[in-house]
């Protein structure tokens, strides 16, 4: 059974019931206020801090703040978690990863009650930051073509778990950093009842690049070995995995990742703003599919989900070959490429938002040297368009938003809510056409260029230019604002 409720049941566990294990290799920055925090929880009834025989200070602080102390059987947090495991007490644990910090009152007691009161034996916590580049590209496409049942929990990797000790007991513990992933398909594929509780925001310490890119390979091995076990890997699969990460590096989520501390966002519309030509008619063009496609186009009843499903049923059995070849002689506007680079010494973020395609739309955004695009998503089975297409999340209205249901407006919010810091404090957008004057109007500072409407800029309070060139060359004021 899999649920994912946002909150805890809300009958208070027994006291002092919970067994806290905490692996850790060179903590001394923060174990003492970690080990507190655990033992200040009403449900804590011990902590355990599994020592990798750290160099530093992290067991000796840790045993002053309160916990017992054990050295690792063997170096790597898979083992240190089996440790602990196997020292705990009591009959349900709460691990805590030892680089915590900005944790809000009681998380062990919210992880560990729906485990003491029958709920679930294995729970996986949800915070508030969004998964890292190793969880957006690499676990969560593979989670979703080999585990798909699973694919919705939103930090696959995370180590803050609890769990029952008979349970866990009766697991494989990977050694390195595929233990969390590993346990999380253990847990389901032995019939574990599988929760997730939003426990608020937290903090950890970044990961470098290389340890990034052990991480991701140490996952996919992971979720590869758990696949053939199940019975589930399959050429077909394979195939589908890679669509599927490609398809993340459009996601918005991966994309906030990305940031690296800007606080400056500028969005460009792709057709008719970047490029005077839509890709879709230079597609229809080059596949001989323009009658068909102005059909298509003459459609004023018909709403953008529909017309958009439709258009891209059209081209069921186009190459990604094809999309692609299209996307790249699509003629830009002169000094597009300038513009945006201008803008990005000046510190913002550059993203390309389009109603097109991801499959043109990132090949558009790496012809103008952009930071991100975002767009809807055609499906490919191998590389071939099977026509089904995905509509963009972040093109979604919020629950309970008055506006539009679909609209590139939405993602202007999204990165303003977006919590981490520094918080977006400035954004600017650029369009040609009434489908961008939300996000024009929603922008702190808005362009149109070759517009389609007469009154766009007006109706936007939007600066009209004639040209990229114009852009170029004015002083535009890129400075930080005040």
């Amino acid at each position: 059974m899999i649920s994912k409720p946002s909150a805890p049941p809300s009958a208070a566990p027994p006291a002092r019931s919970v067994s806290v294990v905490i692996p850790a290799l060179n903590e001394a920055a923060r174990i003492a206020e970690v080990v507190a925090y655990a033992l200040a929880d009403p449900a804590t009834a011990e902590v355990i801090v599994v020592d990798d025989s750290s160099i530093d200070a992290t067991a000796e602080l840790a045993r002053t703040a309160g916990a017992r102390v054990i050295t690792s059987s063997m170096l790597g947090k898979g083992a240190s978690m089996h440790d602990g495991c196997l020292a705990a007490e009591q009959e349900v644990l709460v691990y805590l990863d030892g680089d915590l910090t900005g944790l809000q009152p009681g998380i062990v007691t919210a992880l560990a009650t729906p485990v003491l009161s029958g709920c679930a034996d294995f729970v996986k916590a949800r915070f508030g930051r969004g998964g890292g580049r190793v969880t957006e590209l690499t676990a969560k496409p593979m989670l979703k073509v080999f585990f798909p049942e699973l694919a919705e929990f939103a930090q696959p990797l995370g180590g803050l778990i609890a769990a029952r000790r008979s349970l866990l007991r009766s697991l494989s513990f990977e050694d390195g950093y595929g233990v969390d992933i590993g346990l999380l398909i253990d847990a389901h594929r032995v019939g574990g009842r599988l929760v997730e509780v939003d426990i608020g925001r937290i903090e950890h310490d970044s990961q470098p690049l290389l340890d990034l890119s052990l991480m991701a390979t140490e996952v996919a091995r992971v979720i590869f070995a758990r696949a053939r076990a199940a019975g589930r890997l399959h050429v077909e699969q394979i195939t589908a995995m890679y669509e599927s990460q490609r398809q993340a590096a459009g996601s918005i989520d991966y994309i906030l990742t990305r940031r690296r501390g800007r606080s400056r966002l500028l969005l460009l519309d792709m057709d008719g703003t970047v490029s005077e030509q839509r890709f879709v008619m230079a597609l229809a063009q080059a596949t001989g599919r323009e009658r068909e496609l102005a059909a298509l186009l003459d459609q004023p009843g018909d709403d953008a989900v529909t017309r958009s499903a439709a258009i891209a049923a059209l081209f069921r059995f186009v190459t990604r070959q094809q999309f692609e070849q299209v996307a790249r002689a699509l003629p830009l506007r002169p000094g597009a490429i300038e513009w945006v680079n201008q803008m990005r010494r000046a510190g913002f973020m550059v993203g390309l938002v389009s109603d097109s395609w991801f499959v043109a739309a990132d090949v558009v955004r790496r012809r103008l040297f952009a930071d991100f695009a975002l767009a809807h998503v055609l499906q490919f089975d191998g590389e071939v368009c099977n026509g089904q297409l995905n509509i963009n999340p972040a093109f979604r209205a919020p629950l309970g938003s008055n506006g539009p249901a679909l609209c590139k407006s939405h993602v202007l919010t999204r990165f303003r809510e977006e919590p981490s810091e520094p918080r977006i404090t400035e954004i600017w957008a650029m369009g040609d056409n009434l489908n961008d004057l939300e996000m024009l109007r929603a922008a702190d500072r808005a362009f149109v260029i070759d517009p389609k409407h007469p009154h766009l800029a007006r109706d936007a309070d939007a600066l009209k230019v004639d040209s990229f060139l114009a852009l170029a060359h004015r002083a535009l004021d890129a400075e930080p604002a005040a």
